[in-house]
């Protein structure tokens, strides 16, 4: 019995639609440590696109399988793997090229998912969600009932922020580009929800009755990421985790000499990296009792077979979509 299965590949850095492939490979074996993932469902991502593109900092050794997030289930366990059991619905890490049919990967690795969340979810809250709670909870100590204002609000990551802030009792002002995302937004819980435009400061302190905004979130950059510092109270925090416009961050020395505003960044596989599996286990712990209580439902505008990969890229890369692209894995 020579079973095989289908991987994405790329060659060479371009245009993801361009250069990606998909190819028959043999099917994973695993070593001692590892157990083989048959996977369910992966999305493709911004850093996905970057990646292939070669325009990602981390670059991998060529030809590669492309894939930072996903979701599987155990089909077959290492000789000396002790605490994982076959059947088990499982998030991979972000080094193993998610885009395949099955993996191998070692078993330490994989965070086991609890039951009452479907795949297709569970495949999606390792990045955007996660991210939204270390935004939430590592740069400014918020106190229920306070503000935090972002931009790009109904992105994936964006509309995590405002269903975590909500449950957790923050309050968030959230700036978008069109208004027909407001009463969406507003639904989700968004306490706050703007068009972004030049009079936003005015806008933001009339909807937020003046109330001091220590937080600001950016996955922008460029004229939306000043317009956000410019809405901050003095001493506060931007921190930096997308640059959609691609434009970089221009900063007038008065935000910082009057206004003493700190700027920072996150990447969340960096963070992921240096987490010990307790830390990581006790920020998924939240998510996944949000997940199972219907929250953090990342919306999907098309599921694609793998072998449509060069579709499903090209519906990716487009702008003004109503929810993410994935890859969904039958049998």
């Amino acid at each position: 019995m020579n079973k095989t299965i289908n991987a994405a590949l790329y060659e060479k850095h371009g245009n993801p639609a361009d250069v990606l492939c998909v190819e028959t490979r043999p099917w994973p074996m695993p070593a001692a440590d590892e157990a083989v993932v048959k996977m369910s469902a992966a999305p493709i991502n911004p850093a996905d696109l970057n990646q292939i593109e070669g325009k990602y900092p981390v670059r991998p050794e060529l030809p590669a399988t492309p894939g930072f997030e996903g979701a599987g289930v155990i089909v077959e366990l290492g000789t000396g793997v002790k605490n994982l059991t076959g059947g088990a619905l499982v998030i991979l890490p972000h080094n193993v090229g998610t885009w395949r049919d099955a993996v191998a990967v070692k078993a330490d690795e994989l965070v086991v998912v609890p039951d009452g969340i479907e795949p297709v979810q569970a495949a999606m809250l390792k990045i955007n969600p996660l991210t939204a709670w270390r935004l939430l909870h590592d740069y400014v100590d918020l106190q229920k009932g306070d503000w935090l204002i972002q931009n790009a609000a109904n992105s994936a990551a964006g509309r995590d922020v405002i269903q975590i802030a909500h449950e957790l009792g923050y309050k968030t002002a959230n700036v978008v580009r069109r208004a027909e995302l407001i009463d969406e937004l507003r639904a989700e819980g968004g306490d706050v929800v703007l068009v972004d435009g030049d009079n936003l400061r005015q806008e933001v302190k009339e909807a937020t009755g003046g109330a001091p905004i220590h937080l600001g979130l950016n996955s922008v950059g460029g004229e939306s990421a000043l317009r956000l510092a410019n809405c901050l109270a003095p001493g506060s925090t931007l921190v930096t985790f997308g640059a959609m416009s691609l434009q970089p961050l221009k900063i007038p020395n008065g935000l910082l000499i009057f206004k003493d505003l700190r700027f920072r960044g996150i990447w969340i596989n960096k963070w992921y990296d240096n987490a010990t599996k307790e830390q990581r286990m006790e920020a998924f712990r939240p998510l996944f009792e949000m997940a199972k209580s219907g929250l953090l439902k990342t919306k999907i505008e098309k599921a694609y077979p793998l072998s449509e990969a060069k579709a499903a890229l090209a519906h990716a890369a487009q702008g003004k979509r109503s929810g993410k692209i994935i890859f969904e894995f039958g049998d």
